[in-house]
């Protein structure tokens, strides 16, 4: 299904909400960006954006692309609600009703899972089927994509709570659910939690960032021999502030996966099969576009409620 109008997408960020319309990285017309505060406060705003765009140039789809934990069961009453977030006031926030009334396709999903996808398409995973994009920020995602499809069942992807072992369990990090998950341990949360400092100020040769290797190459060994990427892109905050940190996980985890099946094969490639996104800061407001092209192809897509 093809369309003349643009598509308008909704990043929504624990910190930032981002509204874009257009229809990719080379036809962005107009970008917005909210503060995430309170949920009626946060969907008022957006609301207005959209409702402007409504009355000019129009759209012919949605995409969100959110923070989590969602409810992404299209049979659940609660389908596109947030579940149980660490975030005050929004646990239950009710995410894909701003799109009521628009009349327009909808679509839902992560947004790690929305950067994944935005990658397939204009940037990294181009012409692959299956790929995890990791992000480690403050808090530390990674979306998957297994065949063309985003992994969902009991619930999405959660990848970053895998529960690594440990060379020296000295602190026990620092995630309120599990502690020493990869989050609770490589997380720039994680960092500041152990060092008192923030990632971006931490020398190369800190002795902190041997666990965040380890936590990291672990993270991408077990996914390699799980959900079997063809490529995994790894940005955020953390990654980008130290460059020295990707070379380091990428010999790790060399190392871990020792030849073995698909092992062999990612590791004969390393520097490609483990890089930083191609989009950069854009992903994220593009993988809500992702998003919006999902909900204008697919109808099995479209929300109960467009």
């Amino acid at each position: 299904m093809t369309s003349s109008l643009p598509l308008a997408g909704l990043e929504l960020g624990g910190t930032k909400a981002i509204c874009i319309l257009g229809t990719g990285p080379d036809d962005v017309r107009e970008r917005v960006q909210i503060p995430t505060g309170k949920p009626t406060e946060t969907f008022a705003a957006i609301r207005e954006v959209f409702d402007r765009w409504r009355a000019g140039p129009g759209f012919a789809a949605i995409g969100i692309s959110s923070f989590g934990p969602l409810d992404l069961d299209a049979r659940s009453p609660t389908f596109g609600h947030m579940s149980g977030t660490p975030k005050p006031n929004w646990s239950g926030a009710d995410v894909l009703g701003v799109t009521d009334g628009y009349g327009a396709p909808v679509s839902i999903d992560t947004d790690v899972n929305g950067a994944a996808l935005a990658e397939a398409t204009w940037g990294g995973f181009r012409g692959l089927r299956s790929y995890a994009y990791v992000t480690v920020g403050t808090g530390l995602g990674v979306g998957t994509v297994v065949d063309g499809r985003t992994i969902t069942g009991l619930g999405h992807s959660e990848a970053g709570h895998m529960l690594p072992p440990r060379s020296k369990p000295d602190w026990p990090g620092c995630c309120p659910y599990h502690g020493a998950c990869v989050e609770g341990l490589a997380s720039g949360a994680a960092i500041r939690a152990r060092t008192g400092r923030s990632a971006g100020s931490l020398a190369p040769d800190d002795p902190a960032w041997d666990e965040v290797v380890e936590a990291l190459a672990l993270l991408f060994h077990n996914l390699v021999f799980t959900t079997a990427p063809e490529r995994i892109l790894v940005g955020g905050g953390v990654i980008e502030g130290q460059p020295h940190l990707l070379p380091r996980i990428r010999k790790a985890l060399v190392t871990s996966l020792a030849g073995y099946y698909s092992g062999a094969r990612a590791s004969a490639d390393i520097d490609h099969y483990l890089a930083q996104p191609e989009l950069g800061v854009q992903v994220g407001p593009l993988g809500a576009l992702a998003k919006a092209h999902a909900a204008l192809g697919n109808p099995e897509l479209r929300a109960r409620r467009g």
